[in-house]
């Protein structure tokens, strides 16, 4: 089996009920039949469209639906947000960053890869497989995470100065093993977390940074470089979930090298299991 197993996170269908029952009514949703609902909506009297759903009594619909019909935002950043004071975009407003990259947007539906998947998705695999996402309920939700990936690492230091490597195309690979369907997405938002938390590690060690600036060899090379894809014959090391300890004592157990960063999504038989993270150094 290759190493390379592909992943990626941002759960979007996200439902708010018009009536609920409180916590207890969050564990229950996935073991409840939801069908489409036949009620009508009315704003300020007058009748809208709006998908919506009927689940245990109740009708729900999406949060973003209210708010580009109200006239508010909402989008997702780490979290949910809720502009009350903003137009509905559905997208986070944009800031100026000197030091993170964006992450490449396409579309689940368009045969491309997000860090969003919804189960009803289909993804065009590099074999031309279609395969088709039917579960994403761990997406993000892991029972064994120890970390919080809403958001991408923070600077403590000064990225500017270290290695500038290009995030890879987006890329989803198939494979049949045991009867079951497999599917490897290469998450490229966990790609960019794996990065930043080597930058910060680089940052933090007297070995590879003083007086403000990443130190060179006597040619004036880096003694750390780094690169957004593993070499097909390398012996990459692998662990989920999510653990930054994972990175950091690697790399302070041995500052001087180059450093191979991968993240994948693992599918099988339509269900998304872990996100699964790659690292290799030589």
């Amino acid at each position: 089996m290759s190493r390379k197993k592909n992943i990626l996170p941002l759960a979007v269908g996200i439902l708010v009920g018009m009536a609920m029952s409180g916590p207890a009514a969050h564990a229950a949703v996935e073991y409840l039949q939801a069908l489409p609902s036949t009620n009508a909506i009315y704003l300020d009297g007058q009748q809208i469209q709006m998908e919506a759903y009927a689940i245990n009594g109740n009708n729900y619909v999406k949060l973003r639906d209210i708010g580009e019909a109200v006239g508010f935002n909402v989008y997702w950043d780490g979290a949910v947000q809720i502009d009350s004071n903003s137009p509905y975009t559905g997208t986070a407003p944009k800031t100026e960053s000197t030091t993170t990259a964006e992450v490449p947007k396409a579309d689940y539906s368009q045969g491309e890869l997000m860090p969003n998947p919804q189960a009803g998705n289909t993804v065009t695999c590099s074999d031309g497989y279609v395969y088709k996402i039917t579960d994403v309920s761990k997406y993000q939700n892991s029972m064994f995470a120890s970390e919080e990936t809403g958001a991408l690492p923070e600077p403590t230091c000064d990225w500017s100065l270290l290695d500038q490597p290009e995030l890879p195309a987006p890329e989803a690979n198939h494979f049949t093993s045991g009867g079951k369907e497999y599917m490897f997405v290469r998450n490229l938002y966990e790609t960019r977390r794996m990065q930043y938390t080597l930058y910060n590690a680089i940052g933090d060690n007297p070995q590879t940074w003083q007086g403000g600036k990443p130190v060179t060899r006597a040619d004036g090379k880096p003694l750390v470089t780094v690169n957004l894809t593993i070499p097909k014959d390398a012996n990459a090391y692998s662990f989920w979930p999510w653990r930054s300890s994972q990175i950091t004592n690697l790399f302070n157990s041995c500052p001087p090298g180059e450093y191979f960063l991968e993240a994948y999504d693992v599918y099988c038989d339509g269900a998304f299991r872990y996100t699964e993270y790659y690292i290799y150094v030589k």
